[in-house]
């Protein structure tokens, strides 16, 4: 498998992995009880356009960018694609984070997925469904940059020092009109 960083981590992309991404899509848009973030910035609370959900095995909490979680039990849908994400990554998880962008006006800047929750080191399986959009990292010390289109149903799995070593983004885009959903599958020390 192509390891997509030059140095110091590892990230696959195995490409379009989901069969019929569309019905996915569409059962995820409906089923998941999509939430709206609010972080504080600057000392004002912000309500994100972005919205998010959080799924797992039992109800325990998550914590990032200071907003606390607690996850909800599977739908089917989403153990389906656990299922099969585990098979092809061959990693386990125990949760997982899901993002809803409307368009191209939302966004993700810089950031590692290295809460200490998170268990060190471990795999973390990004699934894409929707319209295709740039995602992008930086290494923390030299900025190299590298970035690759998320197609529909595909799959990006980040590993090993990743998290330590790059950051990564979903980058802004005027051409983009349509949805995202995306769910990152993670492992937690619970």
């Amino acid at each position: 498998m192509h390891n997509e960083l030059p140095f110091d981590g590892t990230a696959n992309y195995f490409g379009r992995v989901i069969p019929n991404p569309d019905y996915y899509f569409q059962a995820l848009l409906e089923s998941i009880a999509w939430k709206n973030d609010e972080v504080m910035m600057f000392g004002k609370r912000i309500v994100t356009k972005r919205k998010t959900a959080w799924y797992g095995d039992k109800p325990f909490d998550y914590t990032y960018s200071k907003i606390r979680k607690t996850a909800l039990p599977w739908i089917p849908e989403l153990l389906e694609i656990k299922e099969l994400v585990e098979g092809l990554s061959q990693e386990t998880y125990n949760s997982c984070l899901l993002n809803l962008y409307h368009d191209g006006s939302e966004s993700m800047g810089w950031h590692s997925d290295d809460e200490r929750e998170i268990v060190a080191h471990s795999a973390i399986a990004s699934v894409s469904l929707g319209i295709e959009r740039k995602f992008s990292f930086k290494h923390k010390k030299s900025s190299e940059t590298v970035s690759l289109n998320l197609a529909d149903g595909s799959l990006l799995v980040m590993k090993g020092e990743c998290q330590e070593n790059w950051w990564h983004a979903v980058p802004k885009s005027t051409k983009v009109k349509e949805a995202r959903i995306n769910l990152t599958f993670r492992k937690l020390n619970v």
